[in-house]
């Protein structure tokens, strides 16, 4: 970083912790023992299928960012996809379980999503071809990406005559046989599939009973047995890719048994309906976003009881549905929201969290059609790069609207850190304290952490200060695409190790420590 541009950083941090008032805060680190961990490939995102005449609020955000009319081809979205070396990307969503695929001889015709009042969602059957599937292969292999696809799970049934929105009968795996022995011939790898889309419990437009959907669970995992006979190479099975709803959820582990379902996902959308007036509020406020941490916990907790050969994992979460809120979803402050979100999952055991999406929608992290990232998008690539698997206690006796999640460090020694900041106008001044108890609920003597290495920071901010911005600063650089219009350096500014973690209002600061001791990271 030049002198100028060092300058005007500091300014900015100082112009901003003139006007807040500072509060002195001590971050208390478990550097001995993990409470939980994640995947390598935590952070996940989402391809949909909605065609461009999706539609919410008399907005039609989706334009061409559907899996149908992505355009494969684009410079920025491969560039995107390959800054995080190894993203994980599922595709599926709302659609899928009208979704057939044209191969083999089983499926005649191979129709276009269209509008339809008779449909689920208002939409048709749609059709995947292989030509388009090969496609997608191709984007996907060139770029790293780990795929999950999403499975058709209403294939074969009918909506019962007695109960409405309640489908029944056996699914029949025909149809995804074909898709999947094209795919295991083509060599084309597949890291999971995960049958059905918010199919479990009460439903959204249709449901399934738990025991049937439990026993169709089995006949996926026979099929991919049968496709995949070497266990080292068999995708995961993943299901039911719903909301939480604890009774329905113990059953379908009580129903498949030990070591069918490899990853138990389910979808968060907290933050309510998109055109929500009370959005930018919900996501700075502490207590509301605290208040999606019981389902966490109690499906963490029916793992442990009745499915621990299962994975906890978010399967999509967009914070708000039908596609997102308009000035919020897109900008700055909706960090607040998803950053927390990977910080909360990770102390609960999650191993992924897929944000709905990578592109299309107002919740997407890349625009459409621009493609250009969005601040959420900065955010998760710097998660994905710092933030190692193992999960470290961390707590301080301060502010709620500070939220504080630290990790050992990824790929190098030490601990890395997240600050989140809500308040508007308090600023921390941060001293990090090694607590080794080994007694999870007793804190160590006041073990002041002295470190001797120069930390690397990256504080993230709004343009101009607005929370509302689509446009993010790094260390007070507005974080823009390269003249080759590939992502840019994010390089953090190094720290003297005697200074306290300066954290702004309303700023997100990524640190890491690297003389830091925590055994446990060792």
């Amino acid at each position: 970083m030049g002198f100028s541009k060092k300058l005007y950083f500091t300014l900015i941090i100082s112009s901003l912790l003139t006007l807040s008032v500072a509060e002195d805060l001590k971050i208390y680190i478990k550097g001995a023992t993990s409470i939980a961990s994640t995947d390598d490939d935590f952070v996940c995102v989402t391809l949909d299928w909605w065609p461009s005449n999706k539609c919410n609020y008399n907005q039609c955000v989706w334009r061409t960012a559907g899996l149908f009319n992505l355009d494969l081809n684009n410079t920025i979205l491969a560039n995107a996809i390959k800054a995080f070396g190894s993203l994980r990307i599922r595709i599926g969503g709302s659609l899928q379980d009208q979704l057939v695929y044209k191969v083999g001889n089983n499926i005649k015709k191979c129709p276009h999503f269209k509008r339809t009042d008779k449909g689920l969602f208002g939409f048709s059957r749609g059709c995947l071809t292989m030509k388009r599937w090969d496609e997608l292969i191709s984007l996907f292999n060139r770029t790293g990406v780990v795929l999950t696809f999403g499975l058709n799970a209403l294939y074969g049934r009918k909506e019962s005559k007695t109960s409405k929105g309640l489908w029944v009968g056996d699914w029949n795996p025909r149809n995804a046989r074909d898709l999947m022995a094209y795919t295991a011939e083509k060599g084309y790898k597949i890291d999971g599939y995960e049958l059905g889309n918010e199919l479990c419990g009460s439903g959204v437009s249709a449901r399934v009973d738990v025991e049937q959907y439990g026993k169709d669970m089995i006949a996926l995992k026979k099929l991919i047995q049968e496709i995949y006979p070497d266990p080292e190479h068999q995708p995961k099975v993943m299901g039911p890719g719903g909301f939480f709803d604890e009774k329905w959820f113990t059953k379908f582990l009580e129903v498949t048994g030990p070591d069918v379902v490899d990853g138990l996902t389910h979808h968060i959308y907290n933050l309510g309906a998109g055109d929500d007036s009370h959005l930018i509020d919900k996501i700075q406020d502490p207590f509301y976003l605290s208040q999606i941490a019981q389902t966490y916990n109690d499906l963490e907790r029916v793992i442990t009881e009745f499915g621990p050969w299962a994975e906890a994992w978010v399967g999509e979460s967009g914070g708000s549905w039908n596609s997102g809120g308009k000035d919020v979803s897109s900008t700055f402050a909706d960090g607040f929201w998803y950053l927390d979100q990977l910080g909360m999952t990770s102390t609960f055991n999650h191993k992924v969290f897929c944000r709905q999406a990578l592109v299309g929608g107002n919740y997407a992290l890349l625009d459409s059609p621009t493609f250009i990232p969005k601040p959420d998008y900065y955010g998760a690539l710097l998660w994905h790069r710092l933030m190692g698997r193992v999960v470290l206690s961390t707590t301080h006796q301060g502010s709620p609207y500070l939220r504080v999640y630290s990790h050992c460090a990824k790929r190098k020694p030490g601990i890395t850190l997240i600050f989140i900041n809500l308040e508007k106008w308090k600023s921390f001044n941060i001293s990090l304290f090694n607590d080794e108890n080994l007694y999870m609920n007793v804190k160590s003597p006041d073990a002041d952490f002295k470190g001797y290495k120069p930390r690397e920071e990256y504080h993230l901010t709004p343009e101009d200060g607005n929370i509302q911005s689509d446009v993010m600063l790094l260390n007070g650089t507005p974080l823009k695409l390269t003249e080759s219009l590939d992502i840019p350096q994010m390089e953090p500014k190094h720290v003297d190790a005697s200074a306290p973690i300066t954290v702004a209002p309303q700023s997100i600061v990524y640190v890491t420590v690297k003389d830091f001791h925590a055994p446990v990271c060792a």
